[in-house]
């Protein structure tokens, strides 16, 4: 499977139509948390770094680097490989979430995790629970 749809528990939660919430999706997703109350703090987060009350417009790596550490998160480099970029098949086992350009999501066991399939996108590197 290249591909796996899972909105992070956005739909669940009542909230519609589109967003850049990839933060927060991929967060849920990874941690299994509640979409709602992850979304309340990350967006006071976003506010107290100051700027907007939300997380639906995306977020500086300012405000989510340190929630991630706070949880226990650590970035790890993407492995490399000869005469290609590392993508989310190339992720380790278990549970990882990944940044590619303007973008998080969340990996199981190599599966991009998300609304759209970013399965053909670079992988910068990934922070994973250790």
């Amino acid at each position: 499977m290249t591909y796996q749809y899972n909105d992070g528990g956005r739909s669940a939660a009542g909230f519609k139509g589109k967003a850049g919430d990839c933060v927060v999706r991929s967060i849920c997703i990874a941690m299994n948390l509640d979409y709602k109350a992850t979304y309340k703090l990350l967006a006071q987060a976003n506010k107290d770094y100051g700027n907007e009350k939300s997380a639906r417009n995306g977020l500086s790596k300012k405000v989510y680097i340190p929630f991630l550490q706070q949880h226990g998160w650590v970035w790890m480099s993407a492995p490399k490989f000869e005469g290609r970029k590392a993508r989310c098949a190339d992720m380790p086992k278990g549970v990882v979430i990944a940044r590619q350009a303007h973008h998080l999501v969340a990996v199981i066991d190599g599966v991009p995790n998300d609304i759209g399939n970013p399965s053909h996108k670079m992988v910068y590197g990934y922070w994973a629970k250790v």
